[in-house]
């Protein structure tokens, strides 16, 4: 049931549209059992007609699990009915890990199409499950007689969360209610898609040609490099292209020297879909907050933030508000004077204007590398792609002793995705690990972690995960191999924390197994490893010159330390902007009540926001709340910092690489997955609750 519920909670799953050639059982490979190396999906042979009629089946396949359940004439218990449904349902899980993963990474206009074909069918197939009165009473009867059951703790857990995920998915609606609530999620799921979509094509559709050198000016050579062959490979040689995917339009707002461009590359991608054109996003978020509303209200919430909250580890919307408003105060200082550091640069240097927020990342680059002799571009040449990934593999290895192993032999559903064999210190095989480094215009922006393959136990076998980590790094350009920036190696070490997570998975089944845990606790595995990245004894293990092998200087080491805090008015500010506008748009009665652009300026506005600065996410491409699973949410980062700068403290009390807390960081945190309560597995393995003063002192706020 894990896939499933997760997809519905996306707002990713979706009348039917003609197949041609529709497959038989014996050439769609989700009917039966892989026959690859490591079981991993046969991406070779996964053809886009095979997708519809595994969902097809896989759905009436689960619906006759379900069925079977329900009829089952022996009193209900937790082995013939929560743990029945736990494994119900094969066929859909193996097609819906490949298609949504596809629909992220490497998508296409047929995929696209599919999806809004299959988002009804499942949003209608979660409903007949989540609304079933029979199969309900069956779990009440089971969860209201546990104390007379032998359950360990682990079947507690997902008992209660499967009672309670039926509780609030309307389980206990009037039919005309539940009628009603099937109505809202079928369009969720529609809305959520096509909000998605259009954020995927206003950041493809951008392109910026320069073809006079002078406009370059303040741009690295691997910057251009860079542009010059995006420019080539788009059928226009010896012009410079530059386009809405992070790792161009960053750096161009980073070292451009030309202001009226920085403009022009600045107000396209805070704009994006929200042009007034048919890719529009307006209207969509109005809809999508009213109809979000309409479900929390239906089932008794006041409204969608204490839906959400209700199982996430904060509880409920005030405790983010206490959290969240607690560092804003402590932050807007620290953004005003930044921005009053960068105006007395601009002043300085001669310039006759006010700071404007398509200046802040240039002249903050020029600040730094005044301040503390530090660039960007003196630091890249020690972050090739290769060395950082080891530098990665090195440091697990240190802790969990960890051994990695590429795989040639395994298919792959890109050229550039490359997979590696997880392997314990004692040759034992853990999991695989796809990895997925650049941009395309198939991926999304953005960079996640994801399963093909949960850790579970069924039929007393361990069944190993498959996991994917999936970037938008720099691409190497000509002679030159992949450098990363700062953020893209903070990137690296992040996604492979969550990744960890699903490889460390030691739980029996698949709804509380590994990253199915409460979003604002999932990012404490992917944060914690951030820490690691920076650390001078690691940056000596994995930064060498990608042309001399030199490994890092101390010197260049000491400046990317002292600059740390650099910035961080900036940094936090802009995030937790975007944490509150998603907390007032699930909690304000009156947010669809007028434009959105209007409801976003206010709540900016009323918060304090300084205008050089925008909202790290802007309403109309928030993909994280409006076609993902953060909405409500997106505050978890900056929870789960409290805790990753508190855990990693244990760390530093004793050793950077102390094999003890290690140890107990695996067997409390990474592999009881949702096993227990998540701040009860934190005081187990640090020993008392988080304390926010690390998270202060780490920012520079305190």
């Amino acid at each position: 049931m894990k896939t499933l519920n997760f997809l519905i909670a996306l707002g990713l799953i979706l009348p039917l549209i003609a197949v041609t050639a529709k497959p038989t059982k014996s050439d769609n490979p989700f009917f039966n059992e892989y026959k690859t190396p490591l079981g991993v999906p046969p991406f070779d042979k996964i053809k886009t007609e095979h997708y519809l009629p595994a969902f097809e089946a896989g759905i009436k396949q689960q619906a006759e699990e379900i069925a079977a359940i329900v009829n089952n004439p022996k009193e209900p218990d937790f082995k013939n009915t929560i743990e029945a449904m736990e494994y119900s349902g094969e066929i859909l899980t193996k097609v819906s890990n490949v298609f949504f993963n596809m629909t992220s990474c490497n998508t296409s206009k047929e995929l696209q199409e599919i999806a809004k074909t299959v988002s009804p069918m499942l949003s209608k197939h979660g409903d007949d499950i989540m609304l079933n009165a029979k199969l309900f009473a069956r779990i009440k009867k089971v969860y209201d007689n546990q104390a007379k059951m032998k359950l360990n703790g682990e079947q507690k857990r997902l008992l209660e969360k499967v009672y309670k995920d039926f509780a609030r998915n309307g389980a206990n609606l009037s039919d005309d209610k539940k009628n009603e609530l099937r109505k809202i999620n079928e369009e969720l799921s529609l809305l959520a898609l096509k909000y998605g979509d259009n954020v995927l094509a206003e950041t493809n559709n951008f392109k910026l040609f320069i073809d006079n050198e002078k406009d370059l000016a303040g741009l690295p050579e691997s910057i251009r490099m860079g542009a010059a062959e995006e420019a080539k490979d788009a059928g226009k040689p010896g012009k410079w292209l530059f386009t809405l995917h992070n790792p161009s339009v960053m750096p161009f707002l980073q070292y451009s020297a030309n202001r009226e461009l920085r403009k022009k590359m600045q107000e396209a991608y805070i704009n994006r879909a929200n042009n007034n054109n048919e890719f529009d996003n307006k209207e969509n978020i109005k809809k999508i907050i009213d109809l979000r509303q309409k479900r929390a209200k239906l089932l008794g919430y006041k409204n969608h933030a204490e839906y959400t909250l209700e199982v996430a580890m904060a509880k409920n919307s005030s405790k983010v508000f206490e959290l969240l408003n607690k560092l804003w105060a402590a932050v807007l200082p620290n953004m005003k004077k930044e921005a009053d550091e960068l105006q007395a640069l601009i002043n300085k240097e001669g310039g006759n204007f006010k700071l404007e927020a398509s200046d802040w990342r240039y002249y903050a680059e020029k600040l730094r590398k005044e301040k503390y002799d530090l660039d960007e571009e003196m630091i890249r040449p020690y972050f090739k792609l290769e060395n950082v990934r080891e530098g990665v593999f090195a440091v697990v290895n240190k802790l969990y002793g960890l051994k990695f192993k590429e795989r040639k032999d395994v298919p792959v559903y890109h050229p550039d995705v490359v997979a590696y064999e997880v392997l314990e210190a004692n040759g034992k095989h853990l999991g695989l690990i796809f990895m997925d480094y650049f941009p395309r215009p198939s991926k999304r922006g953005g960079a996640w972690m994801n399963n093909y393959r949960d850790q579970i136990v069924k039929n007393g076998k361990f069944i190993t995960p498959i996991v994917t980590n999936v970037f938008n790094f720099t691409k190497p350009t000509g002679d030159m191999p992949a450098l990363l920036t700062v953020d893209e190696v903070e990137t690296f070490f992040h996604e492979f924390g969550h990744g960890l997570h699903g490889l460390f998975s030691k739980c029996t089944y698949p709804g509380v197994a590994g990253t199915n845990v409460s979003r604002d606790f999932v990012e404490l595995p992917s944060q914690i490893m951030e820490n690691w990245a920076f650390e001078p004894e690691v940056m000596k293990m994995y930064a060498k010159h990608y042309k001399t092998g030199e490994v890092i200087p101390e010197a260049l080491i000491k400046k990317i330390q002292e600059s740390g805090k650099f910035g961080q008015g900036f940094a936090t500010g802009e995030y937790l902007a975007a944490s509150l506008l998603d907390m007032y748009w699930h909690t304000d009665e009156n947010a669809t009540k007028q434009d959105v652009n209007s409801f976003e300026k206010q709540t900016l506005d009323k918060m304090g926001l300084i205008p050089e600065i925008v909202s790290r996410y802007r309403s109309t491409y928030f993909q994280h709340i409006f076609s993902g699973g953060y909405s409500s949410g997106y505050y978890s980062y900056i929870w789960a910092g409290v805790l990753d700068t508190d855990a990693f403290q244990a760390f530093k009390e004793k050793s950077l690489f102390d094999k003890a807390t290690a140890k107990s960081f695996r067997e409390n945190i990474l592999q009881r997955g949702n096993t227990e309560d998540p701040m009860a597995l934190y005081i187990k393995f640090r020993g008392r609750e988080p304390q926010i003063d690390p998270l202060l002192k780490k920012r520079g706020l305190k």
